[in-house]
Protein backbone atom coordinates (compact mmCIF):
# COMPACT_ATOMS: atom_id res chain seq x y z
CA UNK A 1 0.00 0.00 0.00
CA UNK A 2 0.99 3.67 -0.52
CA UNK A 3 -0.03 6.96 0.13
CA UNK A 4 0.41 8.86 -2.65
CA UNK A 5 3.27 11.22 -0.59
CA UNK A 6 6.14 11.64 -4.15
CA UNK A 7 9.49 10.52 -2.28
CA UNK A 8 11.33 11.60 -5.42
CA UNK A 9 11.22 12.94 -9.10
CA UNK A 10 13.17 9.34 -11.01
CA UNK A 11 14.45 8.57 -14.37
CA UNK A 12 13.71 6.65 -17.05
CA UNK A 13 17.36 5.62 -17.71
CA UNK A 14 16.63 2.67 -20.72
CA UNK A 15 13.82 0.93 -22.10
CA UNK A 16 13.64 -2.60 -23.35
CA UNK A 17 10.65 -4.27 -25.65
CA UNK A 18 9.89 -7.49 -24.73
CA UNK A 19 7.28 -7.99 -26.93
CA UNK A 20 4.06 -8.06 -25.12
CA UNK A 21 5.68 -5.93 -22.72
CA UNK A 22 8.47 -3.79 -21.58
CA UNK A 23 11.20 -3.66 -19.07
CA UNK A 24 12.14 -0.02 -17.87
CA UNK A 25 15.18 0.56 -15.80
CA UNK A 26 14.42 3.50 -13.52
CA UNK A 27 17.49 5.76 -11.62
CA UNK A 28 15.99 6.67 -8.32
CA UNK A 29 18.73 6.71 -5.30
CA UNK A 30 16.13 7.27 -2.25
CA UNK A 31 13.92 4.87 -3.65
CA UNK A 32 16.51 2.27 -4.28
CA UNK A 33 18.14 2.40 -0.78
CA UNK A 34 17.62 -1.21 0.85
CA UNK A 35 15.96 -2.14 -2.23
CA UNK A 36 15.65 -6.01 -2.99
CA UNK A 37 13.99 -8.17 -5.97
CA UNK A 38 10.49 -8.25 -5.82
CA UNK A 39 10.55 -5.11 -3.64
CA UNK A 40 7.26 -2.91 -5.28
CA UNK A 41 7.72 0.67 -5.86
CA UNK A 42 5.31 2.90 -7.35
CA UNK A 43 6.24 4.39 -10.68
CA UNK A 44 3.97 7.17 -11.38
CA UNK A 45 1.38 5.67 -9.47
CA UNK A 46 1.73 2.24 -10.69
CA UNK A 47 2.92 -0.28 -8.16
CA UNK A 48 5.71 -2.38 -9.91
CA UNK A 49 8.09 -5.05 -9.02
CA UNK A 50 11.89 -4.74 -8.41
CA UNK A 51 13.76 -7.66 -10.86
CA UNK A 52 16.97 -5.89 -10.70
CA UNK A 53 18.82 -3.39 -8.43
CA UNK A 54 22.43 -2.23 -8.98
CA UNK A 55 23.48 1.17 -7.08
CA UNK A 56 20.53 4.11 -7.65
CA UNK A 57 19.33 2.21 -10.14
CA UNK A 58 16.51 -0.95 -10.36
CA UNK A 59 14.58 -2.58 -13.40
CA UNK A 60 10.72 -3.69 -13.72
CA UNK A 61 8.63 -5.56 -16.34
CA UNK A 62 5.68 -3.66 -17.37
CA UNK A 63 2.89 -6.30 -18.77
CA UNK A 64 0.78 -5.53 -21.52
CA UNK A 65 -2.36 -5.20 -19.30
CA UNK A 66 -0.09 -2.20 -17.45
CA UNK A 67 0.47 -0.52 -20.77
CA UNK A 68 -2.88 -0.81 -22.00
CA UNK A 69 -4.65 0.88 -18.69
CA UNK A 70 -2.00 3.16 -17.62
CA UNK A 71 0.70 6.39 -19.50
CA UNK A 72 3.80 3.94 -18.76
CA UNK A 73 3.42 3.12 -22.22
CA UNK A 74 4.49 6.95 -23.27
CA UNK A 75 7.44 6.91 -21.32
CA UNK A 76 11.07 7.05 -22.95
CA UNK A 77 14.53 7.17 -22.05
CA UNK A 78 15.24 10.52 -20.19
CA UNK A 79 11.18 10.87 -19.01
CA UNK A 80 10.89 11.88 -15.38
CA UNK A 81 8.95 9.80 -12.83
CA UNK A 82 7.43 10.05 -9.51
CA UNK A 83 8.85 8.01 -7.12
CA UNK A 84 7.25 6.12 -4.42
CA UNK A 85 8.39 2.92 -1.89
CA UNK A 86 5.35 1.34 0.11
CA UNK A 87 4.69 2.53 3.54
CA UNK A 88 5.76 1.30 6.28
CA UNK A 89 3.54 -0.48 9.34
CA UNK A 90 2.70 2.37 12.16
CA UNK A 91 3.77 5.11 9.87
CA UNK A 92 2.15 8.33 9.40
CA UNK A 93 -0.53 8.34 6.19
CA UNK A 94 0.28 11.19 5.00
CA UNK A 95 -2.13 11.17 1.90
CA UNK A 96 -4.81 8.39 1.81
CA UNK A 97 -4.98 4.89 0.96
CA UNK A 98 -3.31 4.10 -2.24
CA UNK A 99 -3.06 0.62 -4.34
CA UNK A 100 -0.78 1.42 -7.04
CA UNK A 101 -3.54 -0.28 -9.45
CA UNK A 102 -4.61 2.23 -11.82
CA UNK A 103 -8.19 3.05 -13.08
CA UNK A 104 -7.83 4.63 -15.95
CA UNK A 105 -6.22 7.34 -17.41
CA UNK A 106 -6.46 11.67 -18.13
CA UNK A 107 -5.06 14.13 -19.69
CA UNK A 108 -4.26 18.04 -18.84
CA UNK A 109 -6.28 20.14 -20.07
CA UNK A 110 -5.12 23.45 -18.38
CA UNK A 111 -3.48 25.12 -15.97
CA UNK A 112 -4.05 28.52 -14.31
CA UNK A 113 -0.91 29.81 -12.19
CA UNK A 114 -1.29 32.34 -10.11
CA UNK A 115 0.58 34.04 -7.31
CA UNK A 116 1.30 30.95 -4.09
CA UNK A 117 -0.63 28.02 -6.87
CA UNK A 118 -1.45 26.76 -9.39
CA UNK A 119 -5.12 25.40 -10.60
CA UNK A 120 -4.49 21.90 -13.15
CA UNK A 121 -8.15 20.55 -14.75
CA UNK A 122 -7.50 17.26 -15.92
CA UNK A 123 -10.13 15.18 -18.44
CA UNK A 124 -11.57 12.34 -16.44
CA UNK A 125 -13.01 8.98 -18.11
CA UNK A 126 -16.96 8.65 -18.02
CA UNK A 127 -16.81 5.29 -15.98
CA UNK A 128 -14.92 6.73 -12.91
CA UNK A 129 -16.86 10.43 -12.62
CA UNK A 130 -19.39 8.44 -10.05
CA UNK A 131 -15.95 7.92 -7.66
CA UNK A 132 -14.73 11.86 -7.85
CA UNK A 133 -16.48 14.03 -5.34
CA UNK A 134 -15.33 17.46 -4.37
CA UNK A 135 -13.36 17.59 -1.42
CA UNK A 136 -12.57 13.60 -2.39
CA UNK A 137 -8.84 12.39 -2.49
CA UNK A 138 -7.82 11.00 -5.81
CA UNK A 139 -3.96 10.17 -7.24
CA UNK A 140 -2.63 11.41 -10.42
CA UNK A 141 0.46 10.30 -11.46
CA UNK A 142 0.98 8.78 -8.26
CA UNK A 143 0.21 12.23 -6.27
CA UNK A 144 -2.21 12.02 -3.73
CA UNK A 145 -4.63 15.25 -3.69
CA UNK A 146 -7.56 16.84 -3.32
CA UNK A 147 -10.59 17.31 -5.57
CA UNK A 148 -11.13 21.26 -5.65
CA UNK A 149 -14.00 20.83 -9.03
CA UNK A 150 -15.52 17.85 -9.69
CA UNK A 151 -17.48 17.82 -13.08
CA UNK A 152 -18.92 15.58 -15.73
CA UNK A 153 -15.64 14.83 -17.11
CA UNK A 154 -12.92 16.27 -15.25
CA UNK A 155 -11.93 17.55 -12.35
CA UNK A 156 -9.79 20.16 -10.93
CA UNK A 157 -6.84 20.35 -8.38
CA UNK A 158 -4.95 22.91 -6.68
CA UNK A 159 -1.09 22.36 -6.89
CA UNK A 160 1.24 23.57 -4.01
CA UNK A 161 4.65 25.00 -5.01
CA UNK A 162 6.31 21.69 -2.99
CA UNK A 163 4.16 19.71 -5.49
CA UNK A 164 5.10 21.72 -8.74
CA UNK A 165 8.67 21.11 -7.53
CA UNK A 166 9.13 18.04 -6.46
CA UNK A 167 6.57 15.56 -8.73
CA UNK A 168 6.03 15.43 -12.62
CA UNK A 169 3.34 17.19 -12.25
CA UNK A 170 5.22 20.51 -12.44
CA UNK A 171 6.13 19.45 -15.95
CA UNK A 172 2.99 18.46 -17.07
CA UNK A 173 1.29 20.36 -20.53
CA UNK A 174 -1.98 20.54 -21.91
CA UNK A 175 -2.09 17.45 -23.37
CA UNK A 176 0.09 15.31 -21.46
CA UNK A 177 -1.33 11.82 -20.12
CA UNK A 178 -1.88 11.00 -16.59
CA UNK A 179 -2.74 8.01 -14.60
CA UNK A 180 -5.70 8.09 -12.11
CA UNK A 181 -6.30 6.02 -9.41
CA UNK A 182 -10.01 6.94 -7.77
CA UNK A 183 -10.63 6.26 -3.93
CA UNK A 184 -10.43 2.70 -3.35
CA UNK A 185 -13.28 2.71 -0.82
CA UNK A 186 -15.45 4.61 -2.87
CA UNK A 187 -15.67 1.10 -5.51
CA UNK A 188 -16.31 -0.53 -2.48
CA UNK A 189 -19.04 1.06 -1.06
CA UNK A 190 -20.48 0.76 -4.23
CA UNK A 191 -20.10 -3.00 -5.18
CA UNK A 192 -21.40 -3.52 -1.03
CA UNK A 193 -24.20 -1.33 -1.82
CA UNK A 194 -24.86 -2.83 -5.08
CA UNK A 195 -24.76 -6.66 -3.79
CA UNK A 196 -27.34 -5.71 -1.06
CA UNK A 197 -29.90 -3.95 -3.59
CA UNK A 198 -29.69 -7.22 -5.81
CA UNK A 199 -30.06 -9.21 -2.37
CA UNK A 200 -33.32 -7.21 -1.54
CA UNK A 201 -35.01 -7.99 -5.03
CA UNK A 202 -34.59 -11.83 -5.24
Amino acid sequence: MFTGIVEELGEITAVEELGDASRFRLRGPVVTEGARHGDSIAVNGVCLTVVEHEGDEFTADVMAETLDRSSLGALAVGSRVNLERPTAVGARLGGHIVQGHVDGTGSIVERKPSENWEIVKVSLPAHLARYVVEKGSITVDGVSLTVVEAGPDYFTISLIPTTLALTTLGLKQAGDPVNLEVDVIAKYVERLLGDRAQEATK
